[in-house]
Parts: structure tokens; sequence; C-alpha cells
């Protein structure tokens, strides 16, 4: 067993994915619509291999309640939407109306329109006008990397014991150990992932699946 993981090239990532779950239709044209109609920001959308690990883990840990904080056009809400029970929910939370227009067409496409509520707006506001009880079994965070921290302080009272947390980006695509870059998305970044380190309230890996996919189960 190797003592470290394996850069990937671009010929290993295509490896990857075709020895994973294959992308159907829906998810293949969703990305393909995406690069198009938003060129400048389709590096937002989670990677096949992740699509595929997070509906995987979704069916896994029998989650049934989930949020995402960070929709875009809706990639990652249908992997974990496939994820989930014939009765399992998933709240998704984002501020462009623009950006999840598409999303709510392919959930229709992909048949799980009726397990996704969107709300629009600050997300933060959002799960602040929320129930603090614990009622997800599982939370995705992909939205604006300086405000990481303040996401994880709102889902983690949100989250039942033995929930899991998803953050995305956490490698900050080999940034975060560059001490030059200052910049504040990669400080969230830096910031968000010493928070966990430092939280006894989860145990967590970060794994090195996309630009960095963390995963934290609450004690």
């Amino acid at each position: 067993m190797t003592r470290t993981t394996e850069g990937l090239s671009p010929e290993l990532h295509a490896y990857v994915v075709a020895h994973s779950e294959p992308v159907d239709d829906v998810l293949a044209d969703l990305a393909k619509e995406t690069a198009e109609l938003f060129p400048t920001h389709k590096g937002m959308q989670i990677g096949p291999e992740q699509g595929a690990f997070t509906t995987l883990l979704t069916r896994i840990s029998g989650a049934r309640h989930v949020v995402e904080v960070g929709t875009f056009t809706g990639y990652s809400s249908i992997c974990f939407a496939r994820g989930l029970p014939a009765d399992g929910t998933l709240l998704a939370l984002d501020i462009s109306d623009e950006w999840t227009s598409v999303a709510r067409r392919y959930w229709e496409r992909a048949g799980v329109a009726d397990k996704i509520t969107l709300t629009l707006g600050p997300a933060l506001e959002s799960l602040r006008a929320l129930s603090e009880e614990p009622r997800f079994d599982l939370a995705f965070l992909d939205a604006d990397k300086e405000g990481y921290v303040d996401y994880w302080e709102e889902l983690v009272p949100r989250l039942r014991p033995g929930g899991l947390v998803l953050a995305d980006n956490t490698l900050s695509h080999g940034r975060v150990v560059d001490s030059d870059d200052t910049s504040a998305h990669v400080q969230g970044i830096r910031d968000f992932n010493d928070r966990l380190v430092s939280d006894d309230r989860v145990t967590q890996v970060l794994l090195p699946i996309g630009d960095g996919l963390t995963l934290a189960r609450r004690n």
C-alpha cells in the first residue's frame, strides 16, 4: 500500500471515470449545456467521479434528508436525490435564479423534482431561518469559499448524530499550501480546514477527490 495519494494525469482521470458508475444522458447533457451557457463558471460543477461518489455515499449512509448549500445548475443535487429513498428530501439553497432555472429543468428530466425543494436567497440566511433541531442526515457544502466557516457553524447543529457533511474544493487547486496566495477564497478554505481539525463535534477526512472533498461525521 502506498503512503501517498497518486496525482492524476488527464489519462488517469479518464480511467477513473471510465471505471466508476457511468454518466447517463441526463448528467452528460447537463454538463454540456452548463459549459455552453456558463463557460466562465463551468468549473463550479462537480466532476463525474464526485457525482458517482455522492450518490453511492447517500445510499450507503441511508440518508433521507439532505441539504445542499450551493446548487448551481443541479448536477450534484441530481446525484444526491438519486441516492435517496422514495420518501427522501433534498433542500437546495442557492442565490441564482438563472443557474437554478437550468437545474429545475433537469430535475424534471431526471425524475427527482418531487424530492427537491429549492430556496433562493443568501444561504446563510436560509440556514438560520431553519429550526436548530437536528433534521438532516447529510449536508453538501459547495458555495462561496469565504463563507464556508459560517455555513459550517449553521449546518452542524442541524445535523443528526452520525450525520455527514461533504465539503467541496477543500484543496483550492493546491493553493492551500501556497503561502504567497492570500486571496480571500483560498484563505476561506484554509480557515475552514483548520476549523474542522479543531472541532471536537466531528471526525473528518480530507479526500483528494476532484479539487478536494472533505467528509465529516458528527459524533
